[in-house]
């Protein structure tokens, strides 16, 4: 078994078949990462599952900026959603706040019934959670959702370690935690060192792609 399990952000066909080619194990696919990642076109989404064998991940958010989400943003949401699940897309990457910056559980909830049976990824937004290791407790409790992206609550994964740390020690056994932030192939082996989890995400977690 390998000692852990890499996940490389790209936002191109190009980048996704580079990043298999080196060794990701799975692909979360974006568009506009200088925004964080935002919803890609439905057309990179069908030729990158029709080029690239290892999983793929299909960010699902429709802005840049904060994760509160009005009704009329959810139903472009659910738009997304149904079209990504047309082209047979097993997994997406969501995340919603409400008003007070903490998990919004009825978005959470709309977005699992309108997406199965894809798995959801809870999207880095938990990050910006005053009840961060509650929220997690909750979204386990949540079937779709199998896995959360963190950086511990820091600006990187290097910073935020110790809290990834207590994340994977509680809760992995339940819910994939991924840790995620500034994770390149050149520090990768030092933030496993600190962390000791399975799972890292990053664009540069197997070096620069383009």
């Amino acid at each position: 078994m390998k000692k852990f399990f890499v996940e490389c952000c790209v936002e191109s066909l190009d980048q996704a078949i580079k990043a298999e080619k080196k060794g990701a194990d799975q692909i979360e696919l974006c568009k506009n990462l200088k925004d964080d990642g935002l919803t890609p076109d439905i057309d990179l989404v069908s030729n990158t599952l029709n080029k690239v064998s290892v999983p793929i991940k299909i960010m699902v958010r429709p802005r840049k900026g904060n994760f509160i989400y009005s009704e009329s943003e959810i139903i472009q949401i659910k738009n997304q959603i149904m079209n990504l699940k047309v082209l047979g897309v097993e997994e997406i990457v969501f995340g919603a706040l409400n008003q007070n910056n903490n998990v919004d559980f009825e978005q959470i909830k709309r977005v699992a019934d309108w997406s199965y049976p894809m798995k959801i990824t809870f999207h880095k937004a938990i990050d910006y959670s005053s009840n961060f290791f509650d929220d997690i407790k909750s979204l386990i409790k949540i079937d779709r959702v199998k896995s959360i992206l963190t950086s511990g609550k820091s600006s990187s994964a290097k910073i935020g370690a110790s809290t990834i740390k207590k994340a994977v020690k509680n809760y992995q056994s339940s819910i994939n935690v991924i840790a995620a932030g500034k994770i390149t192939n050149k520090n990768l082996d030092s933030i496993h060192k600190l962390i000791n989890g399975r799972y890292y995400h990053g664009k540069n977690i197997l070096g620069k792609l383009s």
